[in-house]
């Protein structure tokens, strides 16, 4: 009798670990959708694209900027708040390439999230939008900007010209702002900007080459000879001997702070697609190699690569998952990746884990995520619609 009793708990664990095994595999066929029904090739939002769209632009309607939204965004990293919106204005001028129709509309919010952009930096200046240690201490270039205000509004600024160039004074600021940031990487030795104090992020270098890169095409301006010499620069000094990759962040002169990051290295590779195509995909080659993973069909992206001595946790990171090394900010920054160099299988894999891990939340025919924030949703819809922007300024340069 007591050999029977204790042979039943053993046969139901059996039973369960037998349904555990056969059932987790089956979970991709919930979760993942195929990458035709994500992102469209010939045009047009896909139903989860036009989903992020519509609530996105409910929020920042003509009553203003989502303040709670931003607010919330702000109490953990500031940064976020002018993230959310360069990702969000450069979303929608793609959605805007993919359907003419609504141009006039999104042109519209772009415009609203670029007047409140401005407006805020003249009142509070740059380090609004600064983490608090940019206080600290002096920035080496005379200056005291930060490149990574001036290039993401830049971004901001040629997205919406490239759309309609009918405003002068936008004309002005993206003349000026490329100016400023031409000033800054000539003044550096290896010809970068500081983003803060002695401290320089490729994400933001990149960010800004990109937004010269359309200055250059809107503006028939040549910031080649300064590409050039970055380029150049970073592939002499800022490469990780170890995996290839850019590290993520650097002194002005060169020396290395911070490895690569996925939370970086995925940005860096979409603004170099602007203006290096070839070693824009090299890096994302290597990025996949090194950070991304997929399990059962899900897929995600680890913050740091495992032979990577230079690994450090900072805010951009976002929590990780113990053990797997799933990190929230590279597998978000992946997407970008993925969908910048037509990774579809990549891309299906880490749409399919947020859908199963970050709590989507439908009401009305729109969509945010419960365990996401504005940056991560303005993310998640630029990798869907990614493409017909950087497509028409090539166009235009080639011309």
């Amino acid at each position: 009798m007591s050999t029977m009793v204790r042979a039943r708990p053993v046969r139901a664990i059996g039973v369960l670990a037998l349904a555990i095994a056969l059932w987790l595999p089956c979970l991709r066929f919930v979760y993942r959708s195929p990458p035709e029904a994500l992102r469209t090739r010939a045009g047009g939002l896909s139903p989860l694209a036009r989903s992020l769209l519509d609530r996105q632009v409910a929020l920042w309607s003509a009553s203003g900027p989502p303040q709670r939204e931003l607010a919330r965004m702000r109490a953990s990293n500031p940064e976020w708040d002018l993230m959310s919106r360069t990702f969000l204005a450069l979303a929608l001028a793609n959605a805007a390439l993919r359907e003419p129709a609504r141009r006039d509309a999104l042109v519209a919010v772009i415009d609203r999230v670029i007047d409140d952009t401005l407006a805020r930096e003249r009142a509070q200046g740059q380090r609004h939008f600064l983490l608090r240690y940019a206080g600290a201490s002096r920035f080496v270039d005379p200056s005291q900007r930060s490149v990574f205000v001036d290039g993401e509004l830049a971004l901001m600024i040629a997205a919406r010209r490239t759309l309609r160039d009918d405003s002068p004074r936008l004309r002005e600021e993206l003349a000026a702002r490329a100016q400023q940031i031409k000033t800054q990487m000539e003044r550096g030795p290896i010809g970068s900007a500081e983003s803060y104090p002695d401290e320089c992020w490729t994400f933001c270098n990149t960010v800004a080459l990109a937004a010269l890169r359309a200055s250059d095409v809107l503006d028939r301006t040549d910031h080649r000879p300064l590409t050039q010499r970055w380029l150049s620069n970073a592939r002499r000094t800022l490469v990780d001997p170890a995996t290839g990759m850019l590290v993520s962040s650097y002194t002005l002169d060169g020396r290395a702070r911070q490895g690569p990051e996925g939370s970086s290295i995925y940005m860096a590779a979409h603004g170099l697609a602007l203006v290096d195509p070839a070693w824009a995909d090299d890096q994302y080659r290597r990025a996949k190699a090194h950070l991304q993973r997929e399990w059962l069909g899900f897929g995600f992206a680890r913050e740091w690569p495992a032979v990577s001595d230079r690994a450090s946790a900072d805010i951009d990171s976002g929590p990780t998952v113990p053990w797997v090394g799933a990190n929230a900010g590279a597998s978000g920054l992946a997407l970008l990746g993925a969908a910048t160099f037509n990774d579809d299988r990549a891309y299906a894999g880490l749409v399919a884990s947020l859908d199963l891990a970050a709590f989507p939340v439908v009401e009305g025919g729109t969509r945010r995520y419960a365990a996401s924030n504005a940056v991560g949703d303005a993310v998640l819809l630029y990798s869907l619609v990614e493409g017909p922007l950087w497509n028409e300024l090539r166009a235009r340069g080639a011309r």
